[in-house]
């Protein structure tokens, strides 16, 4: 069907174009009954607003964006960001507002990108993730004045606003539970160690080690994909003093790890206990069921999307700490073996 443009309504209630645009966009110039009539004839015709119109009179996109600089088969697997994704859907649902995603397989396509989209008015504002350090993309944002909220810790940059989870009190809950469950051995399979999240995360790990007595904690990093974790986890359990329990950066290698464990004939937990970062679906399908940390993924999300709207529009918006993550103890753990 042809959409009905502000002409057809015009011809249909009788009146001027002038008239239906008084009445659709609440002006002054009609009579109440008139605007009443124009309104329910609009409705039923199914007009809406057109995008491209509001965007030239009042300089909006109507949309925020979201560059993901990792290979594209990442997200279809990947429960965090099909979990952050959704939590942002939900933050701009009420609002109108759409979101624009990219995949990009390195920084210079995702700054690309940023140029391109803010350059044709293609978006309002964007979403960092995945922070580096001395991330480049911060200085972009300041040289486009494009309005930007990281999603991650990024607390002091002027003008662009940080929501984050500060991972310490989760991981010295997550030690001293393994700790007190008489573990001693423990590793920690990270992700790439050029983002910031996964440095802070590995700063908590010492420091709570340290403050635990724990001497052998041990670190490897990976890409965060499952093939990766599934040969970190080898290694690890191939060596003369193999860990009793080792924590994951995500739930993807975590998931991976039990089935790492099957064919080495390691019996999960009585031998070895297997911690994921990042509460999911995985976790609790699959056998024994993961302990895991959650960290409420789609609130993020939507908490990110308010406060980049709130940007948008012009207002002060502050780094957001929100709550901590917590630790959800389930089947995948278990007293160390004497």
């Amino acid at each position: 069907m042809k959409r009905p443009t502000i002409a057809d309504i015009a011809d249909a209630a009788g009146v001027s174009k002038g008239a239906v645009s008084y009445a659709l966009n609440g002006k002054a110039g009609v009579s109440a009954q008139t605007r009443a009539r124009i309104l329910e004839i609009a409705a039923r015709m199914g007009w809406h607003p057109s995008s491209a119109a509001r965007a030239l009179s009042n300089s909006r996109s109507g949309a925020i964006g979201l560059v993901v600089d990792r290979p594209a088969w990442v997200l279809g697997i990947e429960p965090f960001f099909m979990q952050l994704i959704s939590g942002v859907e939900a933050g701009l649902a009420a609002t109108g507002t759409a979101l624009l995603l990219q995949v990009t397989e390195d920084a210079d396509a995702e700054e690309a990108a940023y140029r391109r989209w803010w350059g044709e008015r293609r978006v309002d504002g964007v979403l960092l993730v995945d922070l580096r350090d001395d991330d480049h993309r911060l200085g972009l944002l300041r040289e486009l004045e494009l309005p930007g909220v990281v999603v991650g810790h990024a607390a002091g940059v002027p003008g662009v606003p940080s929501v984050w989870l500060n991972d310490a009190e989760a991981v010295r809950e997550t030690l001293a539970y393994l700790a007190a469950m008489g573990h001693r051995r423990i590793a920690r399979v990270a992700g790439p160690a050029h983002f910031v999240h996964t440095r802070e995360r590995g700063e908590a790990f010492d420091a709570a080690a340290a403050e635990l007595g724990l001497t052998s904690v041990s670190c490897v990093y990976t890409d965060y994909s499952g093939e990766d974790g599934a040969r970190a986890t080898r290694r690890l359990l191939s060596g003369a003093d193999r860990p009793t329990a080792i924590v994951y950066d995500n739930d993807v290698m975590a998931v991976a790890a039990l089935s790492v464990t099957q064919e080495m004939g390691i019996p999960v937990p009585a031998e070895l206990s297997l911690v994921a970062w990042d509460d999911s679906e995985l976790c609790r399908l699959v056998h024994p069921a993961l302990t895991a940390v959650s960290r409420r993924v789609p609130a993020y999300g939507e908490r990110a999307a308010a406060a980049l709207l709130a940007l948008v529009d012009g207002q002060e918006v502050a780094d957001i700490l929100l709550e901590a993550p917590v630790l959800v103890p389930r089947g995948s753990t278990a007293p160390a073996r004497r």
